[in-house]
């Protein structure tokens, strides 16, 4: 019970400096995690985020649909440096900062794609027509 009553005192004791040296570093290891956690949690998706979206309003061209951070829909008329003419409707056009669009759509790669499914699917319909002849010829 005679340890219990000094035990403050022993704890405000200056210790060996070898003991500070080890004991400051490690002071420091929950604070550097914490940052490294927050690095890899909160910043890095944020910036490769950023990156897309710059390319994203980098390859924005004539006839890609668009959607603004306004909630406004369009097809894209024409790109000027960072004025981008979207047209609404029939004799309506808008213009827009580049900045200001959220999302692109773009048709013509998307026309691309389920052109290329389409073939894929033909492709493997013949080759299984042509294993099925195979087998009932034998």
């Amino acid at each position: 019970m005679n340890i219990l009553n000094q035990l403050p005192l022993l704890l405000l004791q200056p210790e060996s400096a070898g003991q500070s040296q080890s004991g400051g570093i490690m002071a420091f290891a929950p604070l550097l995690l914490m940052v490294l956690v927050f690095y890899f949690l909160v910043m890095r998706p944020q910036s490769k985020k950023q990156k897309e979206t710059k390319k994203m309003l980098e390859a924005v061209k004539k006839g890609d649909k668009v959607t603004t951070i306004g909630g406004i829909r369009g097809t894209v008329d024409s790109v000027k440096d960072d004025v981008v003419s979207v047209r609404v409707d029939n004799n309506t056009k808008i213009d827009f900062v580049k900045s200001a669009i959220s999302s692109v759509l773009n048709p013509a790669s998307e026309a691309n794609s389920k052109k290329e499914e389409k073939a894929s699917k033909e492709k493997k319909e013949t080759k299984d027509e042509s294993i099925e002849e195979n087998k009932e010829e034998k």
